[in-house]
């Protein structure tokens, strides 16, 4: 009998456990444990699950009502907004924007995220809000391409999971999980940029480098070139990389009323990245070197050179960023006029600016004897800021490890380098004592002028567009140099009176009139190759600005006529918001272009340090 109750006892025991093995296995198939995907098999499936495909990512979707293609998860206009997602409502257009918190719940093989505008998807690209996912074959506009959704692409299944926030990233093939690194404990918030992102090299450039292209080099410099470690460590090293890691984990944060999400690559690093310019940057400004040359704004605060004048003004009488402590000192400003130098040294007719190189060398060679700082870091942590043409190759020569503010801003040009200098907007100041004269222009319903140009007929560019377009179409306000009128009226008036504003290189890729049509609110044509905007890497141009090959040229008006009323009138309104990043005033503002050219010598000069710096 005993024998008997201790057999039952044990069959139970038996059962019970097989019975508690049995719920784990159902479990740990049901419920996403961390890395439970590869598991390899289950016990109600005839089909095996797959491990994740390296560079297969899955977002998930929104709680809204989605649109299903097949299995991929998109959302309408109505569920999320994106550059075309507007409500006309008589002569007011609610412009919802790009938010940066879209999600896609995506199954296939990702090969390429990018930050983009619209929710625009092709053989190629599916793009929702920044991201844009390429090897996908579907589209969500039967219109413009009927024929895509009926062939779709095979797809490779995946059953990760990984969160990926819209962010300036970009995945190759053989991401995974693990390459994209786990967030850290101290840091509960929800990042607004990935951890850390193995970035594909971007082809060699061709010709004509685009908008998306720079971006990509732009990427993969920040990821793989760094500034030379400093000869011995300071303070300031630290809150270097202390401060890269929060822009890096900068929280999502998109309600910031004076900054508009779709206007940016990623408003929330930025917002971070403003906060903490604002709150321990010191710059510390060197006292030598003889006026006119340096420590001179007054001569250059008008005309088209006048960013170095204005941003010299402000450094130097700046109480906030300004140290007088070298070591105290993340940045160190080089405060000269490149325009000042041409007129003071370059010898007319002599073809040699030989003279004007020597002048930089001499000043460096002070400065390097005196202080120990150039020493230490190369001159990587020191920064000019110069608009005329020749400053490019000029401080090439003997400041090339300096971070460069160069109007001249051409990505093919030898020098200029993606990730380390900065586009600075050439601005043409009329009123020292009033910068913001006759700022604005006219609404859009009172803007009867398609396109305007006006401008002397320097470089190969200018003579081209004439060639189409001057006295050829009367939508089409193409003119050689306006006659003179007090205060350039003229000009101003086409400006404010037209929809497209056209700046076409001169001599250069550079030109005063993308700030000008800002200045005015007429959306940018940008008629450039190569020309990398200002702030490019903050902003995000192609939201507001239009960007026209020069080989495209005579095919200008198609262009910007295939340019829908309604697309137009939320550029329109974004050239508005983005203005407040392209103003001088007599004391700056917050955000205004001098905090915009400092924090984008800051951004770099940040991204340019690693552990190892």
């Amino acid at each position: 009998m005993g024998n008997e109750v201790q057999y039952i006892l044990e069959s139970k025991r038996l059962v019970w456990l097989v019975a508690v093995v049995f719920a784990m296995v159902i479990m740990f198939q049901y419920f996403e444990f961390p890395y439970g995907d590869y598991v390899s098999s289950s016990l109600f499936s005839a089909k095996k699950t797959q491990p994740p495909v390296s560079g297969s990512l899955q977002y998930e979707a929104s709680p809204k009502s989605p649109k299903s293609l097949d299995n991929i998860t998109l959302f309408d206009g109505s569920n999320h907004t994106n550059p075309l997602d507007i409500l006309e409502k008589g002569n007011k257009i609610i412009d919802n924007g790009d938010k940066n918190d879209v999600e896609v719940k995506h199954n296939s093989t990702v090969d390429k995220v990018q930050e983009n505008g619209d929710l625009v998807t092709n053989n190629a690209t599916l793009s929702v809000g920044n991201l844009s996912i390429n090897n996908v074959s579907y589209s969500t506009s039967q219109e413009k391409n009927p024929d895509v959704a009926s062939s779709p692409a095979p797809i490779t299944p995946s059953t990760s999971i990984v969160s990926i926030s819209p962010s300036m990233a970009i995945f190759d093939n053989n991401t995974s999980k693990a390459d994209i690194g786990a967030p850290n404990s101290d840091h509960n918030k929800e990042s607004a940029t990935s951890q850390k992102i193995h970035v594909k090299k971007p082809p060699p450039m061709g010709d004509v480098v685009t908008i998306s292209n720079m971006y990509d080099i732009l990427l993969y410099n920040r990821a793989n070139v760094r500034s030379m470690k400093p000869l011995w460590s300071l303070k300031v090293d630290q809150e270097l990389l202390d401060a890269k890691y929060q822009i890096e984990n900068a929280p999502i944060n998109d309600n910031d009323r004076a900054l508009y999400p779709p206007l940016y690559r990623n408003v929330s690093m930025f917002k971070r990245s403003y906060e903490l310019m604002e709150k321990i940057l010191k710059v510390y400004v060197y006292k030598e070197g003889e006026r006119p040359i340096f420590h001179h704004p007054q001569s250059v605060l008008n005309g088209i050179y006048a960013s170095e004048g204005w941003f010299m003004k402000h450094m130097e009488e700046s109480k906030h960023f300004v140290t007088n402590d070298p070591k105290q000192a993340h940045l160190f400003y080089l405060p000269f006029s490149s325009r000042i130098l041409e007129e003071k040294l370059y010898v007319t007719g002599s073809g040699s600016r030989d003279n004007l190189v020597q002048h930089l060398k001499n000043y460096l060679n002070l400065i390097a004897m005196k202080y120990d700082s150039w020493n230490r870091t190369g001159g990587s942590d020191h920064f000019l800021v110069a608009c005329h043409d020749w400053a490019t190759d000029e401080t090439r020569k003997v400041m090339d490890t300096c971070i460069r503010a160069l109007c001249n801003s051409d990505v093919k040009r030898e020098g200029f380098q993606l990730g380390k200098d900065v586009s600075l907007p050439e601005t043409y100041v009329r009123s020292p004592q009033n910068p913001l004269r006759e700022l604005g222009g006219k609404p859009p319903s009172q803007r009867p002028i398609l396109a305007f140009f006006a401008g002397q007929m320097h470089g190969y560019v200018r003579p081209i567009l004439l060639k189409h377009w001057e006295n050829k179409d009367p939508d089409m306000k193409i003119f050689q140099k306006l006659p003179k009128s007090k205060g350039n009226k003229n000009y101003i008036q086409y400006m404010k009176s037209s929809k497209y504003c056209i700046c076409a290189k001169g001599y250069e890729v550079n030109s005063p009139r993308v700030v000008e049509a800002i200045f005015h609110e007429c959306v940018p044509v940008i008629i450039s190759d190569n020309f990398v905007p200002p702030f490019f890497e903050i902003l995000n141009w192609e939201s507001f600005a239009v960007f026209v090959q020069e080989k495209d040229i005579p095919n200008l008006k198609n262009i910007l006529v295939s340019i829908s009323k309604r697309r137009y009138l939320v550029m329109q309104q974004r050239v508005k918001k983005v203005q407040q990043h392209f103003l001088w005033h007599v004391k700056p503002v917050k955000y205004d272009i001098f905090h915009m050219i400092l924090h984008s010598i800051w951004y770099n000069r940040v991204f340019r340090v690693d552990s190892g710096s």
